[in-house]
């Protein structure tokens, strides 16, 4: 089996391994390192370590690279399947996912995703990309969760893209229902978040010091405002640089206002049928793939917030 050697360099001296891991490979998701991890396919000085734990410099990354990169099968071509662009250049597609549609498929030979209509559309996507499952695409959106995905329709620019978003220069904006009562017009919501210690489904927001010494949580800024109030409900926009996996969803059942339908965070049920978050806009700040996309909340989500008391 391959592998691949890095020495942890000073600046990454004291990072989780899973941090410097990622920094130093490249090609390599974020989700293929933590299964890689979990496997047994990293090691440090030649031992396991939990994702969580710190590297010094000097010590030896050793990465398996047959196991990192096992992607399994391609996304099938779906063409007729429905695809709403909203934005396309030579390098780039900006898409507009519905709730309901997963981003990409999970196990061989799934359909009914959002990669199988891309690659159907766009056969140029085969092969861009973290992996052939994930055609072209730049990010994810949980699957009841709807609104603007990025593509890269090159590797070039995905490659590009991928610099563009770890150096903050992606912008992205949501929007979402809660509870309306007793929320500040705007605010900062700064916990950092962990893998539950008994859910894998969910996320734990980190807001006692004890719970950040003993799961190493990442940081996480969602910064929001309220753009209308009605009734019961607020529609809110919410700005992040990065967002964790259900950032958004458990930094707001965190300040006891979880999104309207969202079930796993303590959110009330609603018409919906999932929970009421929506990617509004995109941007990136790039002299020749640069765009910027907006997209109107769904009318079903936007309608929550008239409805009577």
């Amino acid at each position: 089996m391959e592998s691949r050697e890095y020495v942890v360099p000073k600046e990454l001296d004291g990072a989780r391994v899973d941090k410097a891991a990622l920094t130093l490979a490249t090609n390599v998701s974020r989700a293929q390192m933590k299964r890689a991890i979990a496997e047994g396919a990293v090691r440090v000085n030649g031992r396991r370590r939990p994702k969580g734990a710190l590297v010094a410099a000097g010590e030896v990354i050793t990465i398996l690279s047959d196991a990192v990169l096992a992607r399994g099968g391609a996304a099938v071509p779906e063409p007729e399947a429905a695809l709403r662009v909203l934005f396309e250049s030579a390098g780039v597609l900006v898409v507009d996912k519905p709730a309901g549609q997963p981003s990409a498929p999970l196990v061989d030979g799934e359909t009914g995703t959002l990669a199988n209509a891309l690659v159907g559309h766009y056969p140029e996507l085969a092969g861009v990309g973290y992996s052939p499952r994930e055609p072209g695409l730049l990010h994810r959106l949980d699957t009841d969760t709807s609104g603007l995905l990025v593509v890269a329709r090159t590797s070039d620019a995905f490659e590009r893209l991928k610099v563009g978003l770890k150096a903050d220069r992606l912008h992205k904006s949501y929007q979402l229902v809660c509870r309306e009562a007793e929320l500040p017009d705007r605010g900062t919501i700064e916990f950092p978040i962990a893998s539950h210690p008994k859910d894998q489904r969910r996320v734990y927001a980190c807001i006692h010091p004890r719970d950040v010494a003993r799961y190493a949580p990442r940081p996480a800024i969602t910064n929001y405002e309220v753009e209308r109030r009605g009734a019961r409900w607020a529609l809110v926009r919410v700005e992040v640089a990065r967002a964790l996996r259900h950032q958004i969803r458990v930094h707001f059942a965190a300040i006891e206002h979880p999104l309207a339908g969202d079930i796993l965070y303590g959110g009330e049920p609603v018409a919906l049928g999932h929970h009421a978050l929506h990617a509004s806009r995109v941007a990136f700040e790039d002299d020749d793939l640069g765009f910027e996309v907006t997209c109107p909340v769904p009318a079903d989500m936007a309608a929550l917030v008239d409805l009577p008391a």
